[in-house]
């Protein structure tokens, strides 16, 4: 098992319960594979450095840390890239 920390944005109009869903959705993925979740951040809502193509200038961020074998990382960035709330992520091998 190797560590990771995933950093995404989830769209700053979407509500509460739409954006709790997305956090709940990225960390049941992690404990489904296996993974332990260390922590969530949720840091709130940031302007970006620029505008994104769909003309949105902020968005809500969250960091995870978690421990999951190589192949989640992957299948948590196919789950970001086909939610409709969620914009960006980025994963680093710690």
């Amino acid at each position: 098992m190797t560590k990771y920390e995933i950093l995404y944005i989830i769209n700053a109009n979407a509500s509460d319960d739409a954006k709790q869903a997305v956090i709940d959705k990225l960390e049941s993925i992690v404990t489904g594979n296996g993974g332990t979740v260390e922590n969530i951040d949720k840091w709130g809502i940031k302007k970006f450095a620029y505008t994104l193509s769909d003309y949105s200038t902020e968005g809500y961020y969250v960091l995870m840390n978690f421990e999951a074998d190589e192949n989640v990382p992957a299948l948590l960035n196919r789950q970001v890239q086909i939610m409709d709330d969620a914009k960006r992520c980025m994963i680093i091998k710690k």
